[in-house]
């Protein structure tokens, strides 16, 4: 992932050198941050949420993830990154 003022960037491969990527806007105005997460991780948290948006807090490309639903601070989720 690619974050860039207003805009996130995902890139996915895998061992068959398939390759994927998609640009997303977003609300993100910090600085440019390039970070990697395992996907299966990131979908089994997406797959527990019940909505469309989802806050992605981030401190640097090294730490953890903290992701909850854009609108409930209910719950919260810790994904850890991927060297890149």
């Amino acid at each position: 992932m690619q974050l860039a003022s207003g805009q996130l960037k995902i890139q996915a491969n895998n061992p068959e050198q398939e390759e994927a990527e998609e640009e997303i806007s977003v609300e993100y105005n910090g600085d440019s941050l390039e970070i990697g997460f395992n996907v299966s991780y990131l979908l089994d948290v997406l797959g527990v949420m019940t909505t469309e948006q989802v806050r992605l807090i981030l401190s640097d490309s090294n730490s953890s993830a903290l992701v909850q639903e854009s609108d409930n601070d209910d719950s919260a989720y810790v994904v850890m990154p991927m060297r890149l």
